[in-house]
């Protein structure tokens, strides 16, 4: 397809005519194309395209449908129908009533040609570029960033269903691709036991008949293996994804002792959920757990404004594995909103997305001053609050020397790495000074107190964090960041946040962004429309009593 860019029409007479008369007291849609324009231009889609082949629609209206189409939760075949029928699509499409429209099919092509060009922010900064124009974004505000689980497109397997469905998988992939080969490799009893899909309604019951089970799955792979890795065997059946997923789950699954084929346990040793395949149907997606909550899948990163006056607006979609943690991704998230030039002064966040190197590295690099809670103390002197924590430590950094409460000195001073890979600094006092000490019960259990700190940078900014979160003002500017929990429940509820359309993280990711953009263009469109922001909810007995003792 080939793109030769044009401007964008005017809205034709007779389409807004019959549009203000539908809307009298105005439509979201009609009120964006009015305030803020297309948004989009036919230049902005230009790389996706050659410049040889059929004329392809103007992409400049495929953006603002798929914009409409995830606003509204529709198929594809959903918003084709739309552009032919709706009044105020044709209105922000600029196109005339009789327009009969496009196939479905453009849809899913335009996405693709996001992905295969790597343009999957495009539309989101698009539209962040227009809300600057428009002052809808401040510079260097206050921005709060929070992530919720994504449940993938498959469904949840345990291990030996794992197995059995990869399995299974290659086997109809193969029967596709090679069937004269399958045919002639294939044992005939593999129809029973790989035909049906995998549940635990077919598998046998109890521990025992289930690890003869995998067992058997493991030898059947095994032998597949063999006869696509045998020499003289096609060379490109190894190239087969389904192929490849299989070698990679028996290696996660089973090994070889013996010359037989073994079921894996805890104790020859597992692989970490962000690298085990938990389905053969989608291999990005991997087990995550936060708190009480599992799930298979993925994690999505929203980052928003939160700037008085100013509607909330997303400006960043991050999308990770579910095993990767928040604070992996802090500084990506900084990366990005500095290429878009909206790197905030502020940025609330909760615990997980900060640590003392992240508040260094953020200061340092970005200007951002990160606020949120920072880990608690667990060590006993600091959870009982009655003994002499860290912090009642005076160091010197310089002399690398230690002063106890009690004023002894220390007497070591060595670097080290501790077992979350951090450097730290660990200090040492004497068994002398630590035994015959009065205080010795409110500083330590052993025979001599040893202070593990981190290093100065690290510890001061954690300590200066600390001490910032007992002041009123800290407990006041933290309370914005609760509004990014009502983004994430809008759009769950709303735009189907919580499930993937798609197989894959690249396409998921694709879904998040369209995702945002599809909420900012609602967000602004009732923004422009004069709709004020919406109170925090409470019940009817919390008001009743706020207004009692207020």
């Amino acid at each position: 397809m080939s793109l030769r860019p044009h401007p964008v029409p005017a809205v034709p007479e007779e389409t807004a005519r019959v549009a203000r008369a539908a809307f009298p007291s105005g439509n979201l849609f009609l009120e964006v194309r009015d305030q803020l324009g297309a948004v989009f231009a036919d230049q902005d889609f230009a790389p996706l395209f050659s410049k040889r082949g059929q004329p392809a629609e103007a992409p400049w209206r495929l953006a603002l449908v798929t914009v409409m189409q995830y606003a509204e939760g529709l198929s594809d075949r959903q918003a084709a129908d739309a552009v032919r029928s709706r009044i105020d699509w044709k209105y922000v499409l600029s196109l005339e009533l009789t327009d009969s429209g496009f196939d479905s099919t453009v849809l899913c092509e335009f996405r693709a040609r996001l992905l295969s060009g790597g343009v999957e922010q495009l539309m989101l900064d698009a539209l962040l570029k227009v809300c600057r124009e428009h002052k809808l974004i401040k510079a260097h505000g206050r921005q709060r960033t929070d992530s919720t689980s994504v449940l993938a497109a498959i469904r949840a397997l345990n291990r030996l269903q794992c197995a059995n469905e990869t399995l299974r998988h290659a086997l109809n992939s193969l029967a596709v691709v090679a069937p004269e080969w399958l045919r002639v490799n294939a044992r005939p009893e593999w129809v029973e036991s790989y035909g049906p899909r995998a549940d635990d309604y077919n598998l046998p019951p109890g521990k025992e008949k289930r690890l003869a089970r995998a067992l058997e799955v493991g030898a059947d792979g095994d032998t597949l293996l063999s006869a696509i890795y045998v020499e003289g065997a096609p060379a490109w059946l190894r190239e087969v994804p389904a192929v490849e997923t299989l070698r990679r789950v028996w290696i996660q699954q089973y090994y070889i002792e013996g010359g037989a084929v073994t079921w894996r346990t805890e104790k020859e040793g597992i692989p970490p959920s962000r690298h085990f395949i938990s389905s053969p149907y989608d291999t990005d997606a991997h087990f995550g757990r936060k708190r009480t909550t599992q799930w298979v899948g993925y994690k999505v990163h929203l980052t928003e404004t939160c700037d008085d006056e100013l509607p909330r607006l997303i400006t960043h979609v991050e999308t990770t594995s579910a095993p990767i943690s928040d604070g992996a991704v802090t500084s990506d998230v900084h990366r990005a909103l500095e290429k878009k030039a909206l790197l905030p002064s502020i940025h609330l966040v909760d615990t997980g997305y900060l640590d003392a190197d992240l508040l260094v590295k953020t200061k340092k690099e970005f200007a951002v001053d990160l606020v949120g809670p920072t880990r608690p103390d667990y060590r006993w002197q600091a959870r009982e609050g009655k003994g002499f924590d860290a912090h009642s430590f005076h160091i010197d950094w310089e002399q690398r020397e230690a002063t106890c409460p009690e004023g002894r000195k220390s007497i070591s001073w060595t670097p080290a790495i501790d077992g979350q890979k951090n450097e730290v600094v660990k200090i040492k006092f004497s068994m002398t000074d630590c035994r015959t000490c009065p205080s010795q019960k409110s500083c330590t259990r052993g025979v001599r107190r040893t202070v593990t700190l981190r290093r100065q940078e690290q510890y001061a900014a954690l300590q200066e964090a600390r001490q910032r979160e007992t002041t009123e003002a800290y407990i006041e500017e933290y309370k914005k960041r609760a509004g990014i929990e009502g983004t994430i429940s809008q759009g769950v509820r709303a735009f189907k946040l919580r499930r993937a359309r798609y197989i894959g993280e690249a396409k998921t990711n694709l879904q998040h962004v369209l995702t945002a953009v599809a909420m900012n263009f609602v967000r602004v469109g009732r923004w422009l429309m004069g709709e004020p922001l919406a109170h925090t909810r409470q019940t009817r007995f919390v008001r009743l009593m706020s207004q009692t003792t207020g």
